[in-house]
């Protein structure tokens, strides 16, 4: 019986080891196909939105880690399904990569707190921004959007539309991304 439990034991960790030896932060796994590489870094622009308590923020204040900026509204379904796989990778991710999911709608900063807390993202800040400057400087036309941004600063891929964010192999993929930052 014992016997059978190291057996057990030493082909899952050899499942791990493979699947994580396989990860590669150049290029995202399948599952987030959706996740398009940008033709050519480009800096974020300098748009401020707000926290719960009405505090601006900007994300160059993220500077030095990895970033999943999402842009979604109460009223966009696909933007509230994918939100509790939000917060799972952000939860997931800890060091080194952030989830900067932020509101776009007219709701105010203490609707979208509460707005999370109900669809299962309380991992996730309530961020606004209510005049919908942050669409119009990133070119966003709907949503759900979600940009990754790098350590420096720069949108190094776009995605338009929902993705598995929780999926196992997105995960990984963000936790390699989180290991290998400069």
């Amino acid at each position: 019986m014992l016997a059978a439990v190291a057996v057990v034991a030493i082909a899952v960790a050899a499942v791990l080891y493979v699947n994580r030896a396989s990860v590669n932060a150049d290029h995202p796994p399948a599952v987030l196909s959706a996740l398009v590489p940008a033709a050519r870094a480009e800096p974020i622009p300098a748009v401020a939105f707000t926290d719960a308590a009405g505090k601006p923020h900007l994300l160059s204040a993220f500077k030095g880690k990895y970033v999943l900026l999402n842009m979604w509204a109460t009223w966009c379904g696909p933007c509230v399904k994918e939100l509790p796989a939000l917060a799972k990778l952000k939860a997931e991710v800890p060091d080194g990569f952030t989830v900067v999911a932020v509101n776009v709608g007219r709701s105010t900063e203490a609707e979208t707190k509460g707005f999370l807390a109900a669809h299962s993202a309380r991992a996730l800040d309530a961020y606004t921004d209510r005049n919908l400057a942050m669409m119009r400087a990133l070119h966003v036309y709907g949503l759900p959007v979600s940009l990754l941004i790098d350590p420096k600063g720069d949108v190094v891929a776009r995605a338009d539309g929902p993705a598995p964010w929780d999926a196992p192999a997105a995960v990984a993929y963000f936790k390699a991304l989180s290991r290998a930052r400069s």
